[in-house]
C-alpha cells in the first residue's frame, strides 16, 4: 500500500502548472451547499444575543458574478463601549469548514459574553467566511484561502471586510483569539488542492491528534499560551509533538504550542497589534473528541485568554 504522502496528484489541472481561470471554474463547479449559514449561524445568533451586546452588519459578500449568492456578515460588539477599557477580539470561521470555530464562538457569545463585557470591550466576528461554512470549505469561491489574505489590498473580500470592521469598531486591541480546527481533510483534500492550484508539490505531515495553539513568532507570549493549554486540557486532550519534535512541520515551543510568522503569512492573527494573540486548533476527527467537546474547547480557550488578560491588566 502506498504511503500517505505518495498519494496521486490532485485531479484538477496539470501537475507543476498553476491553475488558470478554467481550472478554478472546474473546482468551483464541484462545490455544493451542505448546510445553511442563515439557519446554523445567523438565526441562533439572533435568538441568543445577550442584552450587553449589539449586532452589527459589517458588510456583505457578493458572489453573484460567479453565479452564487450574497452573504451578510455579522459582528457582535459590546453595547456599552467604554474608552480606556482593554478590547478583546474573537474571530471564528475564517475557514468556514472548521465548524467549532464558528459554533464555539456562538456558544461563547450566548453563555459568557455578558460576564466578560463587565470588564472589557468585546468584538466578535463569529463567521468570517459564510460561503465556506455552507460548502464546508477552506477556500472562498475564488479558490483563495482567506487566512493567507489578511494584508493591505487583500484580494479576499472575507479578509478585507473583517479587517475594515475591526479597524472601524475596535481601535486598539489588547487580546485577539482566532478560533480554528485542523482536520483530516487538510491532508486528503485541501493540501493537495493547494499544491495543484499553485503548481507545487504537496508535502504531507501527520495531522496532530488533539488541541494545540499557534502563537506569533513576533509576539510569542509563552505564559499566555500555557494558560490556555492548561485550561483546554480539562476539556479535551492536547496534541503531542511528532518524532521530530514538531506539529505540522513546525518546532514545538512548549507543550501544545507552535509559532507562525503571522504577519508574513497574512494570517488573521496579524490584523491587530494585540499584545496577546493566538490561534486555536481543535481536532474534530479524533475518535475521542465529540462536537460538543470541540465547541467547549474553543469556549475554554476564550475564557482562559480573557482571564489571563484580566490578571495582566491588574499587574500593569
Amino acid at each position: 500500500m502506498a504511503a500517505p504522502h505518495s498519494r496521486p496528484a490532485y485531479d484538477i489541472g496539470t501537475p507543476g502548472t498553476p491553475w488558470g481561470p478554467e481550472e478554478r471554474a472546474v473546482w468551483l463547479q464541484r462545490q455544493q451547499l451542505r448546510r445553511s449559514h442563515q439557519d446554523e449561524v445567523v438565526a441562533p445568533l439572533l435568538a441568543a444575543l445577550p442584552p450587553q451586546a449589539e449586532l452589527l452588519r459589517y458588510g456583505e459578500l457578493d458572489y453573484t458574478r460567479l453565479g452564487l449568492g450574497r452573504y451578510p456578515l455579522h459582528a457582535v460588539r459590546s453595547r456599552q463601549w467604554q474608552a480606556g477599557r482593554p478590547t478583546v477580539l474573537v474571530t471564528g470561521g475564517v475557514h468556514g469548514y472548521e465548524t467549532s470555530g464558528v459554533q464555539g464562538a456562538l456558544q461563547w457569545i450566548r453563555d459568557d459574553f455578558a460576564r466578560a463585557a463587565e470588564r472589557f470591550n468585546l468584538l466578535v466576528l463569529p463567521c468570517i467566511s459564510p460561503w465556506g461554512y455552507e460548502t464546508i470549505n477552506r477556500w472562498n469561491p475564488d479558490a483563495l484561502d482567506p487566512n493567507r489574505q489578511f494584508k493591505p489590498g487583500s484580494p479576499a473580500a472575507e479578509s478585507a471586510l473583517a479587517m475594515a470592521c475591526v479597524a472601524a469598531q475596535a481601535g486598539e486591541v489588547a487580546l485577539h483569539i482566532d478560533l480554528h480546527e485542523t482536520t483530516d481533510t487538510d491532508n486528503s483534500e485541501f493540501g493537495p488542492a493547494k499544491a495543484a492550484r499553485d503548481g507545487g508539490v504537496f508535502h504531507w505531515d501527520p495531522i496532530p491528534d488533539g488541541f494545540y495553539l499557534v502563537g506569533d513568532t513576533e509576539r510569542p507570549a509563552p505564559a499566555f499560551q500555557r494558560a490556555l493549554i492548561e485550561a483546554v486540557q480539562q476539556v479535551t486532550h492536547i496534541a503531542e509533538a511528532d518524532a521530530r519534535g514538531c506539529i505540522l512541520g513546525e518546532a514545538v515551543q512548549q507543550h501544545g504550542v507552535i509559532n507562525y510568522a503571522k504577519r508574513t503569512l497574512g494570517l488573521c492573527g496579524a490584523m491587530t497589534a494585540a499584545r496577546f494573540v493566538t490561534t486555536t486548533e481543535v481536532y474534530p476527527d479524533s475518535p475521542t473528541a465529540s462536537p460538543a467537546q470541540c465547541n467547549a474547547a474553543q469556549v475554554a480557550a476564550v475564557n482562559a485568554a480573557i482571564e489571563f488578560l484580566t490578571q495582566a491588566s491588574k499587574e500593569s
